[in-house]
């Protein structure tokens, strides 16, 4: 049986959302196997940036770093949840979803995995200084 190596979330601009004074990234969550396989984990992740008017948008690679990895991770809290319950929540869901492809791992390993995030070449033309 293989394992999970690391998770990866691939950061592109959404082209139908985009504007001048617009980016609008999605995020992709991927499991890297260490067979060399991955397995996508959510698909359905994103954020807008905006702009003054008549000025591009421009944004650090950092900054999209930092940004992919808070919208593929637990959500905040709501009625009345805490953080703790929302993480637990989400990482078991996460292993559900590898369980079902055939990749037994716990929960608490996907939480303590590396977590890269690889950003689009056409995301990076959008980067400030790039």
């Amino acid at each position: 049986m293989t394992a999970v190596a690391r998770l990866v979330t691939h950061a592109d601009v959404d082209e139908g959302a985009t504007t001048d004074r617009v980016i609008s990234v999605s995020a992709r969550l991927e499991a890297a196997l260490e067979d060399g396989r991955s397995l996508v984990l959510l698909d359905d992740r994103g954020w807008s940036i905006s702009g003054a008017p008549g000025v591009r948008v421009r944004i650090s690679a950092g900054e999209i770093v930092s940004t992919a990895r808070v919208v593929v991770g637990p959500d905040e809290p709501f009625e009345g949840r805490t953080h703790e319950q929302m993480a637990d929540d989400h990482w078991g869901w996460l292993a559900e979803i590898l369980r079902r492809r055939g990749v037994d791992v716990h929960a608490h390993e996907l939480e303590r995995l590396p977590h890269d995030v690889v950003l689009s070449e056409r995301l990076r033309t959008c980067l400030i200084g790039e």
